[in-house]
């Protein structure tokens, strides 16, 4: 997704999650560890790096928990939000 309006709705739409990137960037803007936001979904701490890693994707009912989750990070810290984009030369 590089277009921007495409990005922010991603992270508006109930279950859609952002890129891995953008999921670390949140979880560090808040200054959360990974056990942190595994414990609030009901996950092992394994599931979220994954998540994070691009890895695997959370099933249906923790997709929507991290969504909401993002969502909420996102709001507090909108800078985090914002995929960095190589630049071409």
């Amino acid at each position: 997704m590089s277009d921007p309006l495409r990005r922010v709705d991603a992270l508006v739409e109930e279950d859609t999650l952002p890129t891995p990137q953008v999921r670390q960037q949140l979880r560090l803007a808040a200054g959360l560890t990974q056990a942190e936001v595994a414990e609030a979904i009901g996950v092992k701490r394994l599931a979220v790096a994954r998540w994070e890693a691009g890895l695997t994707q959370p099933h249906r009912g923790n997709r929507r928990t991290y969504a909401h989750l993002l969502r909420r990070l996102a709001a507090k810290h909108p800078a985090a939000a914002v995929e960095e984009v190589p630049d071409e030369e």
